[in-house]
């Protein structure tokens, strides 16, 4: 059987109609995302009680920034979750991004869309890279994307110190295309009282097609299936291989996109940036609903994931309280979701 010809299977069908013939509340409650959404109901009220100006609806455009920046790469690193792998590397891949485009387009006098696209290229390439040595080596995902995320932030402090003679890429400014590029990547639209950055477009662009791929096309089906069970997927015909490594991909894919916000937002790049964001991206995930077994998820949860981390942080902040206190915001949040994420995949399948 090739993959071109997997279709449902009769039980399948089967469990489709009865789930379609459940009562609406059950239905809502076996869907993964549900936990992250009640938890964003929850600090939402929290803070609108007890930090007045998370009130002020000028302040809807900074939570909103804080959590597109996270949910750009909340989703790609979800649906990699769902197929059952992870990539530790995609903090400083982001950094690689915008370092690469940065000290391309200065060291060799190029436009700046030139750096862009060789970026591009760079990001997605290291997608690739990761993908291809999970298979080659057999090694699990943790350990190759931890040996990537070493390697990448010895070569993005490295190559810049060697490169600038500092730990950061040269302001680009007044280079040829940085005008344009800029409205690209760091633009911003004002409605009403509220500053909207471009990155909450992309966020939710990102979102919208991710949730159509994961839940209306045959390469979502691919993704549930080869997270669900890999050596089961094969045998049916699934390519396993070409849809792990298109998911490594599309991590790399965002990486850049968000890199180059990075870049044009502040017109230069830190080397040590990126570095622990991974495990936000992953939290914001797990927080969506996806299980670290994978094969189960929501791309949607995770970008609510990513909206209750852009509450929070500014929240506490609102309220006066100790920052100190988010990291243990981050640990306490983890815990719950995965418990409640397994807890909710144990009633959908009795269902």
């Amino acid at each position: 059987m090739t993959a071109a010809a997997i279709e449902p299977s009769r039980g399948e069908a089967a469990r489709d109609d009865r789930v379609a013939h459940r009562p609406l509340a059950a239905r809502l409650l076996s869907r993964p995302e549900v936990g992250s959404l009640i938890g964003a109901i929850v600090i939402f009220a929290l803070f609108m009680a007890v930090a007045p100006p998370f009130r002020n609806v000028a302040n809807v455009g900074t939570i909103l920034y804080g959590a597109s920046t996270i949910g750009i790469m909340a989703v790609p690193v979800a649906l990699l979750m769902i197929g059952g792998e992870f990539d530790l590397s995609a903090g400083v891949a982001v950094t690689t991004s915008g370092l690469s485009a940065s000290l391309l387009a200065w060291n060799f006098g190029l436009n700046v869309w030139v750096g862009i696209l060789l970026a591009l290229v760079v990001s997605v390439a290291v997608g690739a890279f990761n993908g291809w040595l999970l298979f080659k080596t057999g090694l699990p995902s943790f350990l190759v994307t931890l040996a990537t995320f070493f390697i990448l932030q010895g070569v993005n402090l490295g190559v810049t110190r060697l490169l600038t003679g500092n730990v950061a890429t040269a302001d680009i400014t007044d280079m040829d295309g940085f005008h344009s590029a800029h409205t690209m990547f760091g633009s911003e639209v004002t409605v009403g009282p509220v500053t909207l950055k471009i990155t909450v477009l992309y966020w939710v662009v990102l979102t919208l097609v991710a949730a159509y791929v994961l839940l209306r096309t045959r390469v979502g089906n691919w993704i549930f299936a080869v997270g669900g069970d890999a050596a089961a997927a094969r045998a049916v015909g699934v390519p396993v291989k070409a849809t792990k490594i298109g998911l490594f991909m599309a991590v790399g894919f965002c990486a850049w996109l968000s890199g180059m916000h990075l870049l044009f937002q502040f017109n230069t790049v830190q080397s040590g940036e990126g570095v622990g964001k991974e495990f936000i991206f992953i939290i914001a995930a797990v927080i969506g609903g996806c299980l670290l077994t994978g094969g189960y998820g929501s791309v949607v949860g995770a970008s609510i994931g990513a909206l209750i981390f852009g509450m929070t942080q500014l929240g506490i902040n609102y309220a006066g309280w100790n920052p100190d206190w988010f990291k243990t915001f981050l640990g306490v949040m983890l815990l719950l979701a995965t418990i409640v994420n397994v807890y909710v995949k144990k009633k959908a399948d009795l269902r």
